[in-house]
């Protein structure tokens, strides 16, 4: 959709941006400091661009996500994925699950897509565009590149549930108080900006 932004409006708003202030992790109900999560991807390094497989330029699937063995007393995962450059007052918010299992350690890639009222095991919410699944990254031509920022978060046992196909207001109202530890991991895109697919190695810049 964004790709048809002329080049010059993308420039001209180029220094609109939400800012990583305003993502979900930095929300202060959360908690001011909690121990980390080895959050990372076989597809891109952190810091690094991510490919255009997982973009609204390529097969627009989500990426594949590992992270390390949960803290003690973690009942639950919930990820949030957030644009915080989009050019907008808050993050674009590109993709949510909710409930995913303690002992899960993954999500394949093309694992986040719509369920409808969930799954067994998670609950896919709804991203900024009220569609439940992946939101594949669509930067406005000419506004550089975008931050995408991955946040996994441990939820304690007396997590309340935030609603079937919960969207990120949602989320964030039912994990205050509850998050034990969290992870982040960040690609960023912008048009132009090529990345090949491939193990983290070849996805880092040299």
């Amino acid at each position: 959709m964004l790709e048809h932004v002329p080049a010059w409006l993308g420039q001209a708003l180029s220094g609109v941006r939400a800012g990583a202030d305003k993502l979900a992790i930095a929300r202060p109900e959360l908690g001011a400091t909690f121990p980390a999560l080895d959050l990372t991807s076989p597809a891109f390094a952190d810091g690094a661009p991510l490919p255009d497989r997982f973009t609204a330029d390529g097969e627009g699937v989500s990426p594949p996500l590992t992270w390390g063995a949960a803290p003690a007393g973690t009942a639950l995962f919930a990820l949030l994925v957030e644009d915080a450059d989009a050019p907008a007052p808050q993050p674009l918010v590109h993709a949510v699950i909710w409930g995913i299992a303690a002992d899960a350690g993954r999500l394949e890639e093309g694992a986040i897509v719509g369920d409808g009222a969930g799954s067994p095991d998670r609950d896919v919410g709804r991203n900024s565009y009220l569609r439940e699944g992946w939101l594949p990254p669509d930067p406005p031509t000419g506004h550089g590149a975008h931050r995408y920022v991955f946040q996994l978060f441990a939820l304690g046992p007396d997590v309340g549930a935030p609603g079937e196909t919960p969207g990120r207001t949602a989320i964030i109202e039912a994990m205050a108080g509850h998050v034990l530890a969290a992870g982040v991991l960040t690609a960023t895109y912008g048009r132009g900006e090529a990345a090949a697919v491939g193990p983290v190695g070849a996805a880092a810049p040299a």
